[in-house]
């Protein structure tokens, strides 16, 4: 039997990883030549989970790994909002400049973006004492549909990862807030959206004084 010798690669490969034979990879594709570009569901399931699975390393509590997954999160808004601005015509390319054009902004732009719609809905808080508190409404948010919850852990919403994009989002664009996902929807028999989900955006008080000098003029 004649012994098969290992085929040795070409010495004038470079190191780590391989390059297409065109030399061009993802960086040298035009931003918006990939605008209507769609991840796989199972691809997007996939990475998700393994990226619940390391936050979930030597956790504390379950608000320990919502901050974490908020924490992934938050650069990702940050880098999203230049590449949406990029894409708006010249004339648009500008950041949002009160609360309710960049609530809007996130609800409709931001979300389509991410998950090929719009959020389904954007509310202010009732409470009079609370002004600086919005609500965005998501009824069945993509980043739970492919997570099983142990039953230990009920109260975690992984859509924490979510608002860390939002987070990201308004801290871009000089509203520094703090987001946070809330489940809302009730796990009974006949609920519509039992995974509903109430983003809590609360700004930090530097942007109500601006808000307010705003209103003035």
């Amino acid at each position: 039997m004649s012994s098969l010798q290992p085929v040795k690669g070409s010495s004038k490969d470079p190191p780590g990883l391989r390059y297409p034979t065109s030399g061009k990879t993802i960086y040298h594709r035009p931003l918006n030549r990939t605008k209507a570009s769609e991840l796989s569901g199972a691809s997007f399931a996939y990475l998700f989970s393994e990226m619940v699975g390391y936050a979930s390393k030597k956790i504390e509590s379950i608000q320990d790994l919502e901050k974490r997954l908020n924490v992934q999160g938050h650069p990702i808004g940050l880098k999203l909002l230049d590449l949406l601005l990029y894409r708006e015509p010249p004339r648009s390319q500008t950041r949002p400049l009160n609360i309710i054009t960049l609530l809007h902004f996130i609800k409709i732009n931001v979300w389509q973006h991410l998950f090929g719609r719009a959020a389904d809905g954007l509310e202010k808080s009732s409470d009079p004492s609370k002004p600086d508190e919005y609500m965005i409404i998501d009824n069945e948010p993509l980043v739970n549909r492919y997570i099983s919850v142990p039953r230990d852990m009920s109260q975690l919403n992984c859509a924490a990862y979510v608002a860390g994009i939002i987070e990201g989002v308004c801290d871009g664009s000089a509203f520094p807030a703090r987001v946070t996902a809330h489940s809302v929807g009730k796990q009974e028999e006949g609920e519509m959206w039992p995974g509903r989900t109430v983003f809590l955006v609360k700004f930090a008080p530097e942007v109500m004084e601006r808000e307010g000098y705003l209103g003035k003029g």
